[in-house]
């Protein structure tokens, strides 16, 4: 199986299955000289990990991360950095009855098609369980793109979606949703409540912000940041769709409306924006205005629900999937379309640096500085 590496200059490479004993990355290209511990990386599995509320799958995984390489005293080494986590509460009996018969809207009967052998223990490689790396990852990716920020929040729940209006990012983490509405809280569990009872589940909208990023990031061509940045989104297990900036809705807008203003200022040679329907990207460039990503996930394919299918034979059948499942998997999907917003920026940053050199204008002010690498940067 190929394709299990992202990234050029930054890269990570994952491994494991769902139900195997533990799943696995390495993460080449990190600098040198970063303070990193487990403890850093930690956080953000928490946000991500299975069971933290009646709203996420019950499977009881404790997400435990261990640095196995690349970090000496307190601080990366420049060399792989090797991560691991243990799989500890996997049930492969639940996933027996799938063995011959391929489940509606996953990747079974895709993944039999391609390789003539598939792993029916939860997905195999298929499964979600795989962005647990992605977001361990993401959690050096933020160490490294500092001071760039990033945060994520969920923006609709089915057809439910947030008053802007109201937008709140300290009630994101103060609820089971990553809601930045706090009024939108209530409606929300009530409305996953009726969809459980349905034995049914529902989609998602996510949106994710890097603010404090550079001008200058991205190519213009096939290696643009947001070229980039969609198939980072498109990469994740179940979204159907992604959109920067204003997205989809550019297309009912003017030329008028859409175009982002300039003026001169706040200081010598700066620029402020007048409006940021380019989403923090222009021509594939970053701006230096906040990058702001959507992603629309679908609704959770394994549902309690008798389906049609066929087995493996060709014959139909009918299928009732069994196992602990998200009613909705955008929820925990949240930290995660950080982590890949990090590692996209953390990517491009590096790449940045070696194409204009530490000492050109563009790189002033950016993450990588010799103050955090404890170094004098080379002309």
């Amino acid at each position: 199986m190929a394709g299990n590496s992202f990234g050029t200059a930054f890269r990570l490479s994952t491994w494991g299955e769902s139900h195997g004993p533990a799943i696995g990355c390495v993460l080449d290209g990190v600098p040198p000289g970063i303070p990193l511990a487990e403890a850093d990386i930690q956080r953000d599995l928490d946000r991500r990990r299975p069971g933290t509320s009646r709203h996420t799958s019950q499977r009881r995984e404790p997400d435990t991360v261990r640095i196995e390489s690349g970090v000496f005293e307190g601080r990366t080494t420049g060399t792989p950095l090797a991560m691991v986590i243990q799989n500890q509460d996997a049930r492969s009996s639940d996933y027996e009855r799938h063995r011959t018969v391929f489940r509606p809207a996953h990747a079974d009967y895709t993944y039999w098609k391609k390789y003539g052998i598939r792993d029916h223990r939860g997905g195999g490689r298929s499964s979600a369980r795989e962005t647990a790396m992605r977001v361990a990852a993401g959690a050096v990716a933020k160490k490294v793109i500092a001071p760039t920020s990033v945060r994520g929040a969920l923006v609709q729940l089915g057809p439910l979606a947030i008053d802007r209006d109201r937008w709140d990012w300290e009630a994101v983490g103060r609820n089971p949703f990553f809601c930045p509405d706090p009024e939108s809280v209530d409606a929300w569990a009530g409305y996953l409540d009726d969809v459980r009872r349905d034995r049914s589940s529902c989609g998602a909208v996510i949106e994710v912000q890097a603010e404090n990023v550079p001008a200058g990031l991205g190519e213009p061509v096939y290696d643009r940041l947001d070229a980039d940045l969609a198939r980072a989104m498109m990469s994740i297990n179940a979204v159907k769709g992604v959109e920067i900036g204003a997205g989809f809705a550019a297309a009912a807008q003017t030329g008028i409306e859409h175009a982002d203003e300039m003026r001169a200022g706040p200081g010598p040679g700066e620029v402020t924006f007048l409006s940021n329907n380019a989403g923090g990207i222009l021509g594939g460039i970053s701006s230096g205005q906040p990058v702001v990503v959507r992603f629309a996930v679908k609704p959770t394919s394994s549902i309690p629900q008798p389906r049609r299918t066929v087995d493996r034979d060709g014959n139909d059948a009918e299928i009732t999937t069994q196992g602990r499942h998200d009613p909705c998997v955008g929820i925990r999907a949240v930290p995660i379309g950080e982590a890949m917003l990090a590692l996209v920026l953390a990517d491009h940053l590096i790449r940045h640096r070696g194409l204009v050199g530490a000492g050109h204008p563009a790189w002033a002010g950016t993450p990588l500085t010799a103050d955090q690498k404890g170094r004098k940067p080379r002309d």
